[in-house]
């Protein structure tokens, strides 16, 4: 389930040149689950139809206070009760100064008065219009008023010239009303927790231009901070360099080699209520890493290398845990329940994702995963071949099932 499963989202278009992007907006708020109702002002029905949006909602368009498709409900109150969260997209400056004085002469404004529910707006104007006084004061009396603002985008007008004012692109918006959602809902499981999680898999130098890694896509690591994210809490993610682009609403922090891992992930764990150790860290470093590119001898074939191991980032932090739960991750290619026990019990784990990254399907890449999972509380499970963030769902779920509440 999503954030937005089932929820009443009144969508309130205000005539600009952007108000077309209202229409990916609410299409996107629509493919999460939710049900999305609008309202147009007059001008911005002169951009984009009302019929547009009603094809598309498969919902009355509300237009006009006056027009009574049910005769024992006013229009504006009706369609106030009914939601749940109220976005303002693109919302004009003469929409923002209207609702900062709290006007009413319209279907729109009337609505906005009378909803409680929470009120988001997202801006788009020309940049003087933005940067005028007028339009600087309405806004700080929405944001004194509780209402949530997002920064307009800079980039190309309208007017053909670049400035700020620009409506971000609806992915960005969605992305932005998501996290301001996921905050506001204190009914999440995740809710008040701060979680940890680290992903992809770590760099050790040999040369400048040489390294040893692992196959690791950060797939996993990525899913799991998502899911934490979605169930309420406040993420962070450790992530050695993936192709991934960088989730919404996480602290992101860029490392390379297990040493920077570890630096961080020390760093932050004593105000960490749950830690993901989904990386795939190395175990073994170069002894001595060359200053200058290693070249071919051609009188010496062959090259050896002097490996040495890196710090085992678990085992470390199983000295300094307190109240937080440890989620680890173990890839293997045989024994697959032995090996996965002895790094339980070794590591002081609370649960242990384990799978047999040989299998196809299975681990590195793909976006697909089966996983035993194994604690000390529990008979191990394993799960179907499903999707990762399917796999990142059943681990918080077990986690959530053996008390990470009580834990902290």
């Amino acid at each position: 389930m999503s954030i937005w499963t089932d929820r009443h989202v009144t969508v309130v278009v205000s005539g600009g040149i952007a108000s077309y992007k209202a229409l990916t907006v609410m299409r996107l708020l629509m493919k999460q689950g939710a049900q999305v109702r609008v309202v147009l002002t007059a001008n911005a029905a002169k951009f984009v139809t009302p019929l547009t949006f009603q094809t598309l909602t498969q919902q009355p368009v509300v237009t006009d206070e006056f027009t009574l498709t049910d005769p024992t409900h006013v229009v504006h109150v009706a369609l106030a009760d009914w939601t749940d969260v109220m976005v303002m997209v693109p919302a004009t400056a003469n929409l923002i100064a209207k609702v900062a004085q709290g006007l009413a002469d319209d279907v729109a404004t009337t609505t906005i008065l009378a909803t409680t529910a929470p009120k988001y707006v997202i801006p788009a104007m020309n940049s003087h219009m933005w940067a005028n006084p007028a339009t600087q004061r309405n806004l700080a009396q929405l944001t004194a008023d509780g209402i949530h603002l997002m920064t307009p985008a800079t980039g190309l007008l309208a007017e053909g010239y670049a400035g700020q004012g620009r409506l971000p692109e609806p992915t960005e918006i969605v992305a932005w009303l998501t996290n301001q959602v996921i905050d506001a809902a204190t009914d999440l499981p995740l809710h008040g927790k701060k979680v940890l999680v680290t992903a992809g898999g770590t760099r050790e130098m040999l040369d400048p231009v040489r390294y040893i890694s692992n196959r690791s896509s950060g797939k996993m690591g990525y899913a799991m901070a998502q899911v934490a994210r979605e169930m309420g809490a406040t993420v962070t993610l450790v992530s050695a360099q993936t192709a991934l682009p960088r989730p919404q609403g996480i602290q992101y922090i860029q490392v390379t080699s297990a040493a920077e891992m570890l630096k961080q992930v020390e760093q932050a764990f004593a105000q960490t209520d749950i830690l993901v150790m989904a990386a795939a860290v190395s175990d073994y470093r170069p002894a001595q890493v060359v200053t200058q590119k290693i070249k071919k001898q051609a009188a010496e074939p062959g090259l050896t290398l002097h490996l040495t191991e890196t710090t085992d980032i678990l085992k470390k932090l199983a000295t300094q845990k307190q109240n937080q739960y440890v989620i680890g991750f173990a890839a293997e290619t045989q024994n697959l329940l032995a090996n996965a026990e002895k790094k339980l019990a070794a590591k002081k784990l609370d649960l242990l994702v384990a799978n047999d990254v040989s299998k196809p399907g299975v681990g590195f890449n793909g976006d697909t995963n089966q996983v035993t999972l194994l604690s000390p509380y529990a008979t191990p499970v394993t799960t179907a071949v499903l999707p990762k963030l399917a796999i990142a769902k059943a681990v918080f779920k077990t986690a959530l099932e053996h008390g990470i509440a009580s834990k902290n």
